[in-house]
C-alpha cells in the first residue's frame, strides 16, 4: 500500500533499520536513531542501484514522489539518475567559483562598510566588472583578463573609478587565495598598469584675503538663509553634505554642540541625503557663541521644519548642492581657481596650525579626518579632545571677527588674544 503523511510521521524507530515502501521503487528507510531517509531503488545498465531522495521531514512525501518521478523519466531516456545528480552538483560547484560568485561572497562578508558604501561598491562591480569577467571561473583568470574592464574605464577618463576597481578586484582575488580557490593572485601584477588620478585640491584663499571675503559675505544681496549657510560653513568648516542635510534634532543649544550622525534618514527624491559624517561615525562639532547666534536666526526661518537649511521651493528638501558656490560666484569669486565652499576647511586648518595653539590631534579631530596610521588610530580613535576643540572653535570665530577690518595673522592673533570659552 502507498504511504500516507500520517504513516510516515508516526513511523517509530526499532532495534534495526527497516523500510516502508511507497511504490515504483521508492521507500522510506527508518534508522534506529529515528532518522528517516527517502530512497529509490532502480535498475540501470543491468545493475540494481539506489538513489538518495532526501531526508524526512525536510523532504515531504509529496516532494519525494516528485523526485522519484523525475528520476524515472531520466531512466526512460537513458540517463542514470545518480550520474545526473553528480553532474548537477559539479556544475553548481563550478558556478560558485566564477568571479562574480566569489566577488559577491567577498562583498557579503565585509560587515564594516556602511550600507551606502557597500551599495556603491557592489554597483561599481555590477556595472564595470561583471559584464566582462563575471561568468569566468576565477581559476582561469589571468592578469590581462582582470585588466580588460578596468582599462575600459580608464580609457573613458574616469581614472579614480578605475583605481578603485583595481583595488577591489585585487581584494577579491586575495579573498579567493585565502579561501583556497586559487593558489596565486594574478591581480598583484596589475601594479602601475592603471594611471592614478591626480588629486585636485579645492581652491582656498590665502588668509591675508580674509577681510575682503568677510566684506563680500556681509554685502551679499541674495537669500538671507544662503548668507547664514556661508557664514556657518566658514566658522564650522564642515563638509558640504554634512551642512546641507543637517536636521534640527542634531543641534543641542544647551550644550552648544552639533552631533553629525553616521547616517541620516534619507529624503525621498534627494540624492545622497542619507549621508552623515564622512567617516561613518558620529562627529561632534562644538559651537561658538557666534554660531549659536546664527543658528538662532536660521531657526526663525526653518525652526518648524526637520531640515535646517531648507530649499527655495520646498521645506521638505534641502538647500541645493551648488548654493554656496553659486553665491561665491555672485560675490565675484572664481570657484575653480580662487575659493569654493570646501576651501573654507583649508583656510580654517591653515589658521589653526599657524597659530601654534592647538595639538595636531585636536585639529585633525575637529576636521573629522581619518587617522592614516593604523597603529596610532587604535590608540586615539575614541579621543574627542572636546575641551580643546571648544576653545578652538571659539578662537577661530573670534579670529574671523578680528579680520573684518584689517588682516592679522593667526600667529599674531594667538599672542594678543588667548583662547577663552
Amino acid at each position: 500500500m502507498a504511504l500516507t503523511d500520517i504513516k510516515v510521521r508516526s513511523a517509530k524507530p526499532e532495534d534495526k533499520a527497516y523500510k516502508l515502501t511507497d511504490g515504483d521503487g521508492m521507500f522510506l528507510l527508518v534508522h534506529p536513531n529515528g532518522s528517516k531517509y527517502w530512497r529509490l531503488r532502480y535498475r540501470f545498465g543491468g545493475k540494481e542501484k539506489t538513489l538518495a531522495l532526501g531526508v524526512y521531514p525536510e523532504v515531504t512525501l509529496a516532494d519525494a514522489r516528485q523526485k522519484r518521478d523525475e528520476a524515472r523519466k531520466l531512466i526512460v531516456v537513458g540517463t542514470d539518475p545518480n550520474e545526473y545528480k553528480r553532474a548537477v552538483k559539479a556544475e553548481l560547484e563550478d558556478e560558485a567559483k566564477t568571479f562574480e560568485s566569489v566577488a559577491r561572497a567577498w562583498h557579503a562578508e565585509n560587515r564594516k562598510w556602511s550600507a551606502l558604501h557597500s551599495e556603491r561598491i557592489l554597483k561599481g562591480l555590477v556595472e564595470h566588472i561583471f559584464p566582462s569577467i563575471g561568468k569566468t571561473y576565477i581559476a582561469d583568470l589571468k592578469t590581462k583578463d582582470l585588466l580588460v574592464p578596468i582599462k575600459n574605464v580608464e580609457r573613458s577618463g574616469r581614472l579614480e573609478v578605475a583605481m578603485r576597481l583595481k583595488q577591489r578586484t585585487t581584494a577579491i582575488m586575495t579573498y579567493a587565495v585565502q579561501n583556497g580557490l586559487i593558489d596565486y593572485n594574478p591581480a598583484q601584477d596589475m601594479a602601475r598598469a592603471i594611471i592614478s588620478g591626480k588629486v585636485t585640491h579645492r581652491p582656498a584663499l590665502s588668509l591675508d584675503l580674509l577681510p575682503e571675503l568677510l566684506k563680500r559675505i556681509d554685502s551679499y544681496k541674495g537669500r538671507e538663509l544662503t548668507k547664514w549657510a556661508i557664514k556657518l560653513s566658514l566658522m564650522l568648516f564642515v563638509r558640504s553634505s554634512e551642512l546641507r542635510f543637517s536636521r534640527w534634532s542634531e543641534i543641542d543649544f544647551d550644550r552648544a554642540m552639533w552631533t553629525i550622525p553616521a547616517e541620516r534618514e534619507s529624503i525621498p527624491g534627494v540624492k545622497f541625503s542619507e549621508r552623515g559624517s564622512k567617516m561613518h561615525t558620529p562627529h561632534l562639532v562644538p559651537l561658538s557663541r557666534q554660531c549659536i547666534g546664527l543658528f538662532n536666526k536660521v531657526q526663525e526661518v526653518s525652526g518648524r521644519c526637520d531640515l535646517i537649511f531648507i530649499g527655495d521651493h520646498s521645506s521638505r528638501k534641502p538647500m541645493s548642492e551648488g548654493t554656496v558656490n553659486k553665491a561665491l560666484q555672485n560675490m565675484g569669486y572664481d570657484t575653480k581657481t580662487e575659493i569654493c565652499g570646501h576651501g573654507f576647511r583649508t583656510m580654517a586648518c591653515s589658521a589653526l596650525i599657524e597659530s601654534g595653539l592647538w595639538s595636531r590631534d585636536g585639529v585633525e579631530r575637529q576636521m573629522s579626518h581619518q587617522e592614516r596610521n593604523g597603529v596610532r588610530a587604535a590608540y586615539i580613535h575614541k579621543a574627542e579632545h572636546l575641551d580643546e576643540r571648544r576653545l578652538m572653535v571659539q578662537w577661530w570665530a573670534d579670529y574671523l571677527d578680528a579680520n573684518r577690518d584689517t588682516y592679522i595673522s593667526p600667529f599674531d592673533f594667538a599672542k594678543v588674544i588667548k583662547p577663552t570659552t
